[in-house]
């Protein structure tokens, strides 16, 4: 598969809440990083998943960028909180075929007082 195929089946499977299905498609070694956690594990990083999809009421996709092996999604989170709505980009990096890394990128202020509610 390709890098926009993998990224792609990534980003709808997890915004659908198929955790297994996601994870299917991330490597190992791996590596999360975003404002709030940090995983080494290729299921881990999804663990909250569920709590958050709670208050997701619309992903809105602004841009897809594709490299070879990389891949840059910019995007917004249209949310049921005071956070309202949430414009993320996230990087990716792939090995072999599947997901090595991803960066999570957006402004974590308006979340802190949100956070333990939806975890």
């Amino acid at each position: 598969m390709s890098a926009r195929e993998v990224v792609r089946a990534y980003h709808d499977a997890r915004f659908r809440g198929a955790v297994e299905e996601a994870a299917a498609l991330v490597g190992e070694p791996f590596s999360f990083r975003s404002p709030f956690i940090s995983s080494a594990d290729p299921a881990g990083h999804l663990a909250g998943l569920e709590g958050f999809l709670r208050v997701v009421t619309e992903v809105e996709m602004i841009s897809e960028l594709y490299g070879e092996a990389e891949a840059t999604l910019v995007y917004d989170v249209h949310t049921a909180t005071p956070a309202a709505i949430q414009r993320t980009a996230e990087h990716f990096r792939l090995r072999d075929g599947k997901i090595s890394s991803i960066m999570l990128i957006f402004d974590a202020a308006p979340w802190q007082p949100m956070a333990a509610a939806i975890r």
